[in-house]
C-alpha cells in the first residue's frame, strides 16, 4: 500500500518543534533552522493539509483545535520512528561493519588478507562495497574504507596515512626475461591501459611525462576499465602494467610480478584509512582499523 498522502518529515518536524515550544524562533534553535525556515515549513504543512495549525498572534502562538489533534498524532509517529530507528542503530553498530574500498585494493590488497580478521572476529558481520570514485561514496553507506587520495583534509571524514603513492611499471618474469628496462624502451612494449580511471589515479601518460618523455605516443596497447584484470594480464604475461606499492606488495614478494623499471613516480597522492567524522565509532570499526595498521605496520 502507497504511503499517501505523506507530507516532508521536515515539515512534521518544525511542526512537532513548534507545536511544543509555541514558537517558531525556540523551535528553530532547537532544529538549528532559522524562524522564517521553520515559518516556511509550518506554511508548506498548512497548505498540504488544507487546514491552519497556528493562530499567529503578536508576540504570541497558539495550536488551533485541528492543531491540536494532529500534534498528538505527529509527535507519536516521530516518537515511534525514533525508536525504530534506535533499536536498528543498534543492532548494526554492534553486529555489521561495512567496508568500503577500490576494486584494485578489495581484490588484491583486502582479499588475501581479510581471513585474519574475520577468524579474529567471528561477531562481526563484514560486508565489502566496492567504489572506485570516494567522491560517490556517501558517508550514511560505509563505516570505513581504503582509497587513494590526494586531498585527505575532506569534511565530514577522518583519516590516516597507510603509505605514499609509489608507481611503477610491472610484468611477469618471463615477459622481459628478468630484463629491466628504461622509460623510452617500454615504448615498444605492449602496455595494459586502465580505461576512464579515476583522476587521483596516474595514467601511463603521467606516468612517461615524470620519467622525462614529454606527450608519448603509445604504440600497441591493451585497454580494460578493470584494475585487476589488468593485473591478471600481466600475470599472465599479455603486458606490462603500472603497478601500486602496497596494493601489489604480496603479487611481487611471492614473484607472479616482477618491476619492469627502475623508475618511479607519484601524483602526490596516498592511501588513506577513511571513515565519517560524525557517526560515532563501534567496535568492529576501532578493530578492523587497528587490523589495517597491524598489516601495514604502523603503530
Amino acid at each position: 500500500m502507497a504511503l499517501s498522502p505523506l507530507p516532508p518529515l521536515a515539515c512534521l518536524q518544525a511542526f512537532e518543534a513548534s507545536a511544543r515550544l509555541l514558537s517558531f524562533t525556540r523551535a528553530g534553535q532547537e532544529l538549528h533552522l532559522s524562524t522564517s525556515a521553520v515559518s516556511r515549513q509550518i506554511a508548506q504543512l498548512e497548505t498540504f493539509l488544507g487546514r491552519r495549525l497556528f493562530v499567529r498572534e503578536h508576540n504570541a502562538l497558539r495550536l488551533t483545535p485541528a492543531g491540536e489533534t494532529y500534534t498528538v498524532d505527529v509527535r507519536r509517529m516521530l516518537e515511534l520512528c525514533t525508536s525504530a530507528t534506535s533499536s536498528l542503530m543498534a543492532r548494526v553498530v554492534k553486529s555489521r561493519l561495512t567496508v568500503s574500498c577500490t576494486e584494485g585494493i578489495s581484490a588484491l590488497w583486502l582479499t588475501p588478507r581479510i581471513g585474519s580478521f574475520i577468524d579474529a572476529n567471528p561477531d562481526v558481520d563484514l560486508r565489502i562495497i566496492v567504489r572506485d570514485h570516494f567522491g560517490v561514496v556517501s558517508p550514511a553507506e560505509y563505516d570505513i574504507g581504503i582509497f587513494l587520495l590526494r586531498k585527505p583534509d575532506m569534511p565530514g571524514t577522518r583519516t590516516i596515512k597507510l603509505f605514499d603513492e609509489q608507481v611503477f611499471p610491472v610484468c611477469s618474469p618471463d615477459y622481459l626475461q628478468g630484463r629491466k628496462v628504461t622509460p623510452t624502451e617500454l615504448l615498444s612494449c605492449t602496455l595494459l591501459v586502465l580505461e576512464d580511471a579515476e583522476r587521483s589515479w596516474m595514467s601511463w601518460h603521467s606516468w612517461f611525462e615524470r620519467a622525462g618523455l614529454e606527450r608519448p605516443t603509445l604504440n600497441q596497447t591493451i585497454i580494460v576499465n578493470s584494475y585487476p584484470v589488468i593485473v591478471q594480464l600481466a600475470a599472465y604475461g599479455k603486458g606490462i602494467a603500472l603497478g601500486w606499492n602496497g596494493v601489489i606488495d604480496l603479487l611481487l614478494a611471492q614473484g607472479v610480478l616482477v618491476r619492469a623499471s627502475d623508475h618511479d613516480a607519484t601524483l602526490g597522492s596516498a592511501y588513506f584509512l577513511t571513515w565519517p567524522s560524525e557517526r560515532a565509532e563501534s567496535s568492529a570499526v576501532r578493530r578492523f582499523r587497528d587490523w589495517v595498521l597491524a598489516q601495514t605496520n604502523i603503530a
